[in-house]
């Protein structure tokens, strides 16, 4: 049961958060990710060219989340959960905010470590250690496939993040650059009347809706100032 006398903070993450702890962002500076085009290993057309190479990107990238740890930024916003409704969105696939115990998270871009039906997208299944091959099959005897959005798929999920973020006393941003959507979209279901802090190195995309307070810092450094900022909007 939520606990209506706490505020509520919802926090949107994205691959800025992840990379502090050696997970590699989504592009790297030459539009590749991990030397791969982005049409060839995350597109519903990249699957049904070549399903095998699919499957062993997503091994190579479960391999690497597996290796990563939370860091100092994930923590802390599990200790947020003292005195606030923490209600996590994020961007990631990686499962870091589960391993450093947030409470209530929600996957945007679905879960690395889980797969689904080809044939019915709510048959979804825990990965057991880091493979899925060719011949893992649901239990209607369908290929499983990642667990992830790919370009050009419906996020399901945004539905709920909306109504999260239209119910939030602040929104906390870490990690994205709001510039892709639907993610980025979220910043508009946020009460005219309540804050938005964002954390992020470089400068992010003017917010015309809300008071917004920008920390400039990494993920780990930035989250650090986020309690005397809520007490400075009273949250």
């Amino acid at each position: 049961m939520i606990d209506k006398k706490k505020p509520q903070i919802v926090v949107l993450t994205g691959a800025g958060i992840s990379a502090e702890s050696g997970i590699k962002t989504f592009r790297d500076s030459d539009g590749l990710w991990e030397g791969y085009k982005i049409e060839e290993v995350a597109t519903p057309e990249a699957w049904n060219e070549d399903f095998i190479r699919v499957l062993n990107f997503y091994n190579e990238r479960r391999e690497n989340v597996k290796m990563a740890k939370p860091n100092g930024a994930h923590f802390d916003l599990v200790s947020l959960e003292s005195e606030f409704e923490v209600r996590i969105i994020t961007q990631n696939v990686d499962d870091l905010h589960e391993r450093a115990g947030s409470s209530t998270i929600l996957h945007l871009h679905g879960e690395i470590n889980k797969s689904r039906s080809t044939s019915n997208p709510n048959l979804v299944y825990n990965i057991v250690g880091s493979q899925l091959n060719p011949g893992d099959k649901c239990d209607l005897g369908s290929q499983l496939r990642p667990h992830i959005v790919w370009f050009g798929e419906e996020v399901p999920n945004i539905v709920i993040a909306s109504d999260w973020v239209s119910n939030a006393d602040i929104l906390v941003v870490i990690g994205t650059s709001l510039q892709v959507y639907p993610a980025a979209g979220l910043c508009r279901y946020l009460p005219l009347n309540k804050p938005i802090i964002t954390i992020d190195p470089k400068p992010l995309p003017f917010i015309r809706r809300n008071e917004v307070f920008h920390i400039q810092k990494t993920a780990v450094e930035g989250v650090k100032d986020l309690w005397p900022l809520l007490e400075k909007f009273h949250i």
